[in-house]
């Protein structure tokens, strides 16, 4: 019988106390460490993980390939599986995470994404078919990109797992709209470093047609009143990132 390779989780983290300890119990059941790198929270997000077993490293938030790398060069294990706080395994996935990691012919596995949005599955709006990539083997890999949007590199092939992880991504407005602000300046700063210009043509040409996308043509519809507030702040989340954009480039001057 083959020998089950060890699985590290690792976690980047910042002020995630109200939900990073059902992440951790999630997965620690199928992984022999957990690491944790914190980008200096203000509340107890590190005592709850030392707490749980987990090795916590604090590090300033540079970049999300940035802390993730970091991350991973403390892992272990052969394997490394990558969550985020308000994300669990499923029961089924981490029995299918202990067979998929026993095969010596992948590098790496896509995981499907099951998405709750203000407390509720989202069948639709372009979240019901999503997957990343977020078990791989620890020394073939790293992350490529900037302050968001990192991309993780694979040397070797590649395959998708069939269960679920719940992400329970924002259960309440207030949460939706802190993130927000954060995401939307990294998301700006980003482009602005790449040397994109702010185009009010284009984003008045972007605007309906990123509301028309998830709300019509992804079905975000058939998900009530969830689906029309979906479609609706993701739209006004582009308008904010090109304001601040622009706002750079007014800095600059």
């Amino acid at each position: 019988m083959n020998h089950t390779p060890r699985i590290s989780l690792f976690i980047i983290a910042k002020n995630e106390a109200h939900r990073i300890a059902p992440c951790i119990l999630s997965a620690k059941g199928i992984v022999s460490e957990i690491v944790v790198v914190d980008a200096c929270s203000s509340d107890n997000t590190a005592q709850i993980c030392k707490e749980l077993g987990a090795q916590v490293y604090e590090r300033e938030f540079d970049g999300f390939a940035s802390q993730k790398n970091f991350a991973l060069s403390k892992v272990t294990g052969q394997w490394a599986l990558n969550l985020d706080a308000d994300e669990r395994l499923s029961p089924a996935l981490q029995k299918e995470i202990l067979t998929a990691v026993r095969n010596d012919n992948i590098a790496g596995y896509y995981l499907p994404f099951c998405n709750y949005f203000l407390g509720k599955k989202m069948r639709f709006s372009g979240l019901n078919k999503e997957r990343h990539l977020r078990l791989v083997r620890t020394h073939k890999s790293k992350y490529i990109g900037g302050l968001v949007h990192e991309g993780l590199e694979v040397d070797g092939p590649l395959s998708t797992l069939k269960n679920p992880v719940n992400h329970f991504s924002y259960d309440t407005i207030e949460d939706y709209f802190t993130k927000f602000n954060k995401y939307t300046s990294l998301a700006a700063r980003q482009l602005h470093k790449n040397g994109r210009k702010f185009c009010l043509v284009r984003v008045l040409l972007t605007l309906p047609f990123e509301f028309f996308k998830r709300y019509v043509f992804k079905l975000g519809f058939l998900d009530g009143i969830r689906g029309l507030l979906w479609a609706g702040f993701s739209t006004y989340y582009v308008s904010v990132k090109y304001a601040k954009l622009w706002q750079l480039e007014q800095q600059d001057k």
